[in-house]
């Protein structure tokens, strides 16, 4: 979780954003702000954050309309949200949460509490991170596997074309007729370029594999660094 962590607040009332803006980047966090849904879609796209804390009663477009726009579209999609609202019934929450909203705080609210939920929310999304990051990995293993089997098969069925070619030949250094030897000679001459052919490409997609590998790899946190870059993130050791 490296790097300053962007965060997008989305309000209305220009005493949260402000509040927000101070608290956070005293923190260290990177802060945006947008006072309505729609020019929160905008700051999207422009700031492309790490986590959104929405208000859900807004002018022009509700939070509510912001998230569903959002998980539509699968460039914003994976964008973690925590939603504010004065509204306390738990059927609100419910839709919230069905909606993609990871969190949900009802106004007034504690600083104090919501730190810890932002630090809650952007530890488990990089958590689902490195899950996916290790289950392209198997992905990958799994995809190899199956190709590398496919093409040994098509290599041992080359190596036995070939072996049968030669067989054909007289071993014994008799006469053999011209025509018969060109025609094994031009099986031999394919079969060979058929194996060269199958070494070639089963190499290649070695390199393409360890390449894929290793960028899958560079993604890859161990849980306990994970934790440590949290704790940095907000400032708390």
């Amino acid at each position: 979780m490296g790097g300053r962590k962007k965060i997008l607040i989305v309000d209305d009332e220009q005493l949260n954003l402000d509040f927000f803006d101070v608290m956070l980047s005293k923190l260290g966090f990177i802060v945006e702000k947008a006072e309505d849904g729609l020019a929160a879609l905008e700051k999207v796209k422009q700031f492309r954050p790490d986590l959104i804390i929405l208000d859900n009663v807004m002018p022009k477009m509700s939070g509510w309309d912001v998230t569903k726009t959002l998980k539509k579209d699968i460039k914003y999609r994976e964008i973690p949200i925590i939603m504010f609202s004065a509204l306390g019934d738990v059927k609100d929450k419910i839709e919230g949460f069905e909606l993609g909203v990871d969190d949900y705080i009802t106004k007034p609210f504690n600083f104090s509490e919501v730190l810890a939920r932002i630090r809650a929310v952007l530890r488990n999304r990089e958590l689902f991170g490195q899950i996916v990051y290790r289950e392209s990995r198997l992905n990958l293993a799994e995809a190899f596997g199956m190709d590398m089997k496919s093409k040994t098969a098509d290599f041992i069925k080359s190596m036995d074309d070939l072996d049968a070619a030669i067989s054909r030949i007289p071993q014994d250094g008799g006469a053999v007729d011209a025509v018969f030897l060109a025609k094994q000679l031009a099986v031999i001459r394919e079969k060979r370029s058929v194996v060269r052919k199958n070494i070639a490409e089963l190499d290649a997609r070695i390199d393409r594999t360890i390449a894929e590998w290793q960028d899958l790899k560079k993604n890859e946190i161990e849980i306990r660094i994970l934790e440590e870059n949290i704790r940095k993130s907000v400032h708390q050791d």
